[in-house]
């Protein structure tokens, strides 16, 4: 299933599923469920018969394009915490760094890099815009693919993220990375979340990334999540190491599309991220 999120009337977020063009969003909660993370976790954790749940719930049929276009479309899921993977495909490891360093060392030890990324209030949806730092002179997008876990260590599903990174902060000094990443607007997820029983190989999704600005391209770039460096088991037994999280958070699983130097985020671009299994991120770029 595609979940993702609706703002209602108040401003509370309702669980809601993309059923190709259309969305069927969730009128009230029903048995307990009321958000894309009660629906995820009951059905992730608690074994929920989700056809039998969606039977005696009421949804109000609304077209994706409105939907999409209105405002009403909220993070697809609320999550408690962002976290994100660092140096998982080569590239990354290559570009940071020239020669032997600290990134390529990361990328070959045992333990992977780790960091805090956000809170809920510094992600925003798809169609929302993503931030620029105003002391950075080079801010690029990370496409990624994201994964959402329960407290338990249990994938719940996969979603993508650009993990949005002023990468000229943290080449000045890595002890800088929190700088880098963490700012308002700093992540994107969406459009939805695909529950975990319909990937069936996290590792064989193809992500492409393309920058558009003034309507011409300007950046484009692909890698398949075959090329991660670690199992996502793997980096989920690391993070929940002395660590508990809490259900819901959301796991950015690192970026191979690299976008270059020379082609730094402006106010204004357009940044989409797609893969078919998923859908497509769309963010424009302004300012914090």
């Amino acid at each position: 299933m595609k979940v993702l999120q609706v703002a209602d009337d108040g401003g509370s977020a309702r669980v809601a599923f993309l059923e190709g063009a259309r969305v069927a969003v969730l009128k009230a909660p029903h048995d307990g469920i009321a958000t894309a993370l009660d629906f995820l976790t009951a059905v992730g954790e608690r074994g929920l018969d989700a056809a039998a749940w969606r039977k005696g719930a009421a949804f109000e049929d609304v077209p994706w394009d409105a939907l999409a276009s209105g405002g009403r479309l909220a993070l697809p899921v609320t999550p408690a915490e962002v976290w994100g993977a660092g140096v998982t495909y080569k590239r990354s490891a290559d570009f940071r760094e020239e020669g032997t360093g600290i990134y390529d060392r990361v990328y070959e030890a045992p333990r992977p890099e780790l960091f805090f990324k956000a809170t809920a209030a510094r992600c925003v949806a798809h169609g929302q815009a993503i931030g620029r730092r105003r002391d950075s002179t080079f801010t690029a997008s990370e496409p990624e693919m994201a994964i959402v876990v329960a407290a338990s260590g249990t994938i719940l599903g996969f979603t993508l993220a650009n993990d949005v990174s002023a990468w000229d902060i943290e080449r000045d000094n890595p002890l800088y990375l929190p700088q880098s990443k963490v700012y308002a607007g700093c992540f994107a997820l969406g459009p939805v979340v695909v529950t975990a029983d319909e990937i069936a190989d996290p590792l064989s999704l193809s992500l492409h990334c393309a920058v558009v600005r003034g309507g011409r391209e300007v950046f484009a770039g692909s890698a398949s999540t075959s090329q991660l460096k670690r199992p996502l088991g793997e980096l989920v037994d690391w993070l929940r190491r002395s660590n508990p999280i809490p259900d819901g958070t959301v796991l950015s699983t690192g970026t191979g599309i690299i976008q270059p130097m020379d082609v730094g985020l402006e106010e204004g671009d357009v940044v989409t991220i797609s893969c078919p299994e998923i859908g497509t991120l769309t963010n424009p770029v302004g300012w914090v």
